[in-house]
């Protein structure tokens, strides 16, 4: 099975068979609760094809289509998608204004087979700074869908990891004012509260297509002890198969968390 999954990571390209064989070195049972991914290379992508950038931001969708249903269908718990950075208000303003419309496009044509899927869809980030469009797209969204049970889907938008500390500490702050907490008595399950993804299980693996190999000010508290899956794939090539091998992957990791196993 080892030689099998090498030549796998290498890139075999027979996917039908791969899939089966990947499906099958699966363990249902050990599956992570909570998978982040930084959803990357869409520019790149287009830019090979002589595209702009634009296009490859519309392929991304559909390999964002595919991760979702493929999680729900393994019964994950929570994916987070790294969908726009607060750094990304730096790009220009006709490439931020696609960003947001696409947004927009899929809510409203994914939000009924997100329903029908059982998933609840949540965003994370500033999102009180987001355009008007999106942000009412997105409360429909959530609306809809917030008393499903299965997959919880986020979507990090306008989100930057320095940012969603400093809101932590301030809200932690005017708390510690009121007197309604003790400095003494912070500790990490604390700060975890006042966070974004309070109440959800920090990512147990986080993927990055594209080839890059940096955390892009992402979950930065929650990833303390993640798992990293690289790749050099681009996110509008990442489909279905892809997150299969990183499943199978994070099965064959040894986590100890700081310590030894007996």
């Amino acid at each position: 099975m080892l030689k099998k999954l090498v030549n796998l990571w290498r890139g075999n390209k027979d996917f039908n068979q791969d899939e089966a064989f990947l499906r099958s070195a699966l363990d249902l049972s050990r599956l992570p609760r909570h998978v982040a991914i930084i959803m990357d290379g869409n520019g790149r992508w287009a830019h090979r094809r002589g595209m702009p950038r634009a296009y490859g931001h519309r392929a991304g969708v559909e390999s964002l289509r595919e991760v979702v249903r493929t999680s729900a269908e393994l019964g994950l718990d929570v994916l987070t998608v790294y969908a726009f950075s607060t750094e990304n208000w730096k790009r220009p303003q006709e490439e931020v204004d696609i960003l947001m419309d696409l947004l927009v496009e899929y809510l409203h044509k994914e939000i009924d087979e997100l329903c029908t899927n059982n998933i609840s869809v949540r965003a994370i980030g500033r999102i009180k700074d987001l355009p008007l469009s999106a942000r009412e797209a997105l409360a429909v969204a959530w609306q809809r869908s917030k008393d499903n049970t299965g997959l919880t889907l986020n979507i990090a938008l306008n989100y930057g990891g320095r940012t969603e500390l400093v809101e932590a500490v301030k809200s932690i702050g005017v708390e510690v004012s009121k007197g309604n907490l003790d400095p003494g008595d912070i500790d990490e399950k604390i700060i975890s509260d006042y966070l974004y993804t309070a109440g959800q299980p920090d990512p147990d693996i986080l993927i990055r297509p594209s080839g890059d190999y940096r955390v892009s000010n992402f979950l930065l508290w929650q990833l303390a002890y993640t798992e990293f899956w690289l790749t050099t794939v681009m996110w509008p090539d990442f489909r279905r198969i892809h997150l299969l091998q990183a499943m199978v992957d994070f099965q064959r990791r040894d986590r100890r968390f700081g310590g030894l196993k007996k």
